[in-house]
């Protein structure tokens, strides 16, 4: 499963732990409720990088946008916290305008260009907190304002992203976004069915690192496999202590999708 409403999907579970048939949950984690194993990516972990490239490139000062996700979604609030918790610890001279979107594009193209109009246009950078919604319609407003120039233009905003689909990357590329974190798809269905058929096997895991670049993490209903996310810019540099991934990189699943 991969429930969006992570504190609703507690009572299918407690349903599903009667009948004691072991959850899988994919990319989300239940709020409550047993699971044998979430296959997932460390959410607070992609707030914290967006924040550091961000604080780093406008050297912690400016204007910025962040889309959050729905919170009633762990993601959505995990990004969201890690997000201003980093920015609030280690760029004060940052002003983030938090916009609530419920991951819905057009709520998000409404609230930057309301932003945009508030500051006079003096939006620094830009958080989505999924490309997949949010990529277009970032791009669309930018492109009317004529505020889509190039990286070196002391016009360009900011853009970093969460998601690793091939138009983030193309985008990057392209210099029309600066930075993504590449959310584990491909590893999320390898492991995920991984983990479903050992539940039916009877085995069991143990908190520590992993065989496949991740670690697994004890929390309160069961256990997390915290699969590998690498932040992807342009050329694959070091921003602040994150080593990033080149966004040509051939081992990123947006890059092998066809």
């Amino acid at each position: 499963m991969a429930p969006q409403d992570t504190a609703a999907i507690a009572s299918t579970l407690d349903r599903l732990a009667q009948q004691k048939i072991p959850a899988v949950s994919v990319d989300t984690r239940p709020d409550k409720g047993a699971v044998y194993m979430v296959v997932r990516a460390d959410n607070r972990a992609y707030g914290v990088k967006a924040c550091k490239f961000l604080g780093e490139k406008l050297k912690g000062k400016g204007n910025v946008v962040e889309f959050q996700g729905a919170l009633s979604s762990i993601n959505g609030r995990d990004r969201s916290e890690a997000f201003g918790d980093c920015m609030k610890q280690n760029y004060a001279g940052i002003k983030v305008f938090a916009i609530p979107t419920d991951w819905d594009g057009p709520r998000a193209a409404a609230g930057l260009k309301a932003t945009l109009t508030k500051t006079g246009n003096h939006v620094n950078g830009v958080y989505m907190q999924a490309g997949g919604v949010f990529l277009a319609p970032t791009i669309q407003v930018l492109k009317q304002e004529k505020l889509l120039v190039a990286p070196d233009d002391p016009k360009h905003i900011f853009i970093v992203s969460n998601d690793g689909i091939p138009q983030e990357l193309q985008g990057i590329a392209a210099g029309q976004i600066d930075a993504t974190v590449s959310q584990p798809a491909d590893a999320y269905a390898q492991w995920g069915l991984f983990y479903a058929k050992a539940a039916m096997e009877g085995k069991t895991f143990k908190p520590g690192p992993t065989d496949h670049n991740s670690t697994i993490v004890k929390i309160p209903n069961g256990l997390e496999d915290q699969l590998a996310a690498p932040l992807v810019t342009a050329a694959g540099q070091k921003i602040a202590d994150i080593q990033t991934v080149a966004a040509d990189d051939k081992s990123l699943w947006g890059n092998q999708v066809k």
